[in-house]
């Protein structure tokens, strides 16, 4: 028997986390895991084009670390859950800022901020950085509010937003796309 898809249990707005408890789909920690999931599908659209294959395996253990981190926000703290989550680890923010560094040793120095554009892969490492700077925003709100977020996912979070923006700036680099400068009104 094929699995379906539609279960029709979140048809009057609630969903259940791990462990089994019922919120409304409006819920902060919906809202975070679901924006973690935007972020992992913004991350597999940029390695879709992306012109480096080292990069792209980079990208690929990203999405599995964001899987991670979805699995670890969709659980109530507050229960057992029936199944293992996966861990992440001090290790994963340590490559993310390796690689930051490697492509850094290649990049100019920058001489004012620049604007998002030049070629495809440089605009969705951007709308990436973007959207992982506002899942790191609702993990911030999920500790305001006393809900539980593991530290490390809002660690790991920054350090991603600060690798996809170098990346960014390195597709720019291999692409040999100049990069565009912010040139204020004043």
């Amino acid at each position: 028997m094929a699995f379906k898809i539609y279960t029709k249990t979140g048809d009057k707005g609630k969903t259940s986390l791990i462990g089994g408890t019922k919120v409304p789909k409006s819920h902060l920690r919906i809202e975070s895991y679901g924006t973690v999931d935007e972020l992992n599908s913004f991350i597999g659209l940029l390695g879709d084009s992306f012109p480096d294959p080292h990069s792209l395996s980079v990208l690929r253990e990203i999405q599995d670390r964001l899987f991670t981190i979805g699995s670890s926000l969709a659980c109530d703290p507050d229960k057992e859950p029936a199944m293992k989550i996966p861990d992440l680890l001090e290790t994963d923010v340590q490559l993310l800022e390796n690689e930051i560094d490697r492509m850094n040793e290649v990049l100019p120095v920058m001489k004012s901020f620049i604007l998002p554009g030049g070629h495809a892969s440089v605009s969705t490492a951007h709308i990436a950085r973007c959207v992982c700077r506002r899942a790191e925003r609702v993990c911030v709100h999920l500790q305001q509010n006393e809900l539980f977020v593991e530290p490390l996912v809002i660690k790991y979070l920054n350090r991603l937003s600060d690798y996809l923006f170098v990346l960014a700036r390195y597709a720019g680099h291999l692409l040999q796309v100049g990069e565009i400068p912010w040139k204020p009104r004043v």
